[in-house]
This record gives structure tokens, C-alpha cells and sequence, in this order.
């Protein structure tokens, strides 16, 4: 007798239910990146962070925020993985590409959801409504993530691969650097300090928003390295999301430090923008 949890709900008709779901829901991820993008890089400033104001509903704590809104993304990932994966399991198969990015993906959001609300210094308050955002939108991820993970991808492709391992070389890359953009954004004010001071080392010696030049840079090589298409919605609503926010930043920036900023940095892709 099949005991598999994937056989069982599939013969149930969820399988074949969540399979077009998660083709939908990537679809309408990819479908609203583009608006959202030219939303935003019109001048619509999400209010947390140095644009914070009043109108937006009432404040969290901003390291309750930060864990979690990005929580789901991890636990419905994994959820996913161990309902529905297929018999070659991870464990039987260390050195695929699945596995690995699996890896990547929950390191990503370990860092993000349980180290990084632990070590930031106090934070401004996020809106509830950008904190259900964030929340919606991580659900959404985390569900067409896990769900090609665990029923899209097979095992076949080994970490050696050619394309799989330029992708983690890039995903790594990016996701060291966002850990160190953080430590630099954490430190630039020393306790008691006040105010804001132009950022120095790593990424943003290159670019405004060096912190979010190096998430763009992570999810892209995941999204190279995976080589599918929810993988690549995720990577394309990031750079759409998070790239008007680093122009914003750019200009905020070289007005509020005129004659100090440094000329040749650019907003969010090195020596391009």
C-alpha cells in the first residue's frame, strides 16, 4: 500500500488543484511586477524606513515586523516540502541543485525572519498595512516556491552543473552581501546617535542602495540557478519592488548631502543606474 503523503493528496484531486494554483499565482506574480514597478518608480514611497508618516494605520514594533512578515515565506516553504515532496527525497540526494537551492532559500529567511529582527538597534515602526503586504505577499511566495520544489523540480540536475553553479556563485554573492549591507546600516550610528550618514563598504561603495542591489543580485542567481519559472517571477517582482525604492534612496541621498555624496555612485545596478 502507497503511503505517500503527495500519492494520497493527489488522489484526492488537491494535487492537481494546487498545480494550477501555483501556475496562476506565478502568473499573477509576473503580471503585477511590471505595475508595481512604475507605481512605484513614479513617486509611491512605501511609508517605513526614513519615509515613514502618519495615515497609513497604526505602528508595529519594528523588529515584531520584520519577524514576522517574513516568517511565512520560511514556514510555508517547508510545509510545502514535507507534504507534498516526491520519493527521491532531499536527504537521498544532497548534492542536487534541488536540495541546495532549497538550502538557500530557507537560509535566506532564517537570516532574514529570525537573526535580523535580534540585531537591528531599535528601527522605526512599520504601518500595518505595509506589514500585511509584506505578509500576503510571503504567503504567495513561499506557497509557489515549495510547491515547485517539492513537485516541479527532480533531483537529476547535480550542483556541478554549469548554469546551477554560476547561479549560486551569484546568489551567494548577493545574499553574503546583504548580510554585510545590514552590519553596515546597523553601525553606521553609534549608540545614542541620531540622524542619517552616507553609508561606506561593500555594495554601497558602488551604489546608493546597496542593500538592495545585493537582494536583486541574490534572487537573480537563485533564479538562474533554479531555472524555473516561479524562481524567476520572484526574481522579477524583487528588482521591480525593491529598485524604485533604491532610485528613491539615490536621490534622497545627493539632497540631503549635497557636495558630500559621492559623485560616481549609482542608484541600484553599478556603473549602470
Amino acid at each position: 500500500m502507497d503511503l505517500n503523503a503527495g500519492t494520497l493528496l493527489g488522489k484526492s484531486g488537491v494535487e492537481p488543484a494546487l498545480e494550477a494554483w501555483c501556475f496562476l499565482a506565478t502568473w499573477a506574480m509576473i503580471g503585477t511586477a511590471v505595475p508595481v514597478f512604475l507605481a512605484l518608480i513614479a513617486g509611491i514611497t512605501a511609508p517605513y524606513g526614513r519615509y515613514v508618516r502618519s495615515g497609513w494605520g497604526i505602528f508595529l514594533n519594528a523588529r515584531v515586523a520584520w519577524l514576522t512578515q517574513e516568517i511565512p515565506s520560511l514556514i510555508v516553504f517547508v510545509v510545502m516540502l514535507l507534504l507534498f515532496s516526491t520519493p527521491d527525497s532531499f536527504l537521498q540526494h544532497p548534492l542536487s541543485a534541488r536540495t541546495v537551492l532549497s538550502g538557500a532559500f530557507c537560509a535566506h529567511y532564517v537570516y532574514r525572519s529570525i537573526v535580523f529582527p535580534f540585531i537591528i538597534r531599535g528601527g522605526k515602526p512599520t504601518p500595518l498595512s505595509v506589514w500585511a503586504m509584506s505578509f500576503v505577499f510571503c504567503i504567495w511566495n513561499g506557497f509557489i516556491q515549495g510547491w515547485c520544489f517539492a513537485r516541479q523540480m527532480t533531483s537529476d540536475t547535480p550542483v556541478w552543473n554549469p548554469r546551477v553553479m554560476v547561479g549560486l556563485a551569484v546568489w551567494l554573492f548577493g545574499w553574503l552581501n546583504v548580510m554585510r549591507a545590514d552590519l553596515i546600516l546597523i553601525n553606521l550610528r553609534k549608540p545614542g546617535e541620531s540622524g542619517y550618514k552616507i553609508p561606506h563598504g561593500g555594495m554601497f561603495n558602488f551604489v546608493s542602495a546597496g542593500n538592495y542591489a545585493s537582494e536583486i543580485c541574490e534572487w537573480s542567481g537563485f533564479a538562474l540557478a533554479a531555472g524555473t519559472l516561479p524562481a524567476a517571477a520572484f526574481a522579477m517582482f524583487a528588482f521591480c519592488n525593491l529598485s524604485p525604492r533604491g532610485h528613491h534612496h539615490h536621490r534622497w541621498y545627493r539632497e540631503k548631502f549635497k557636495g558630500e555624496y559621492p559623485a560616481s555612485r549609482r542608484a541600484v545596478i553599478p556603473f549602470v543606474w
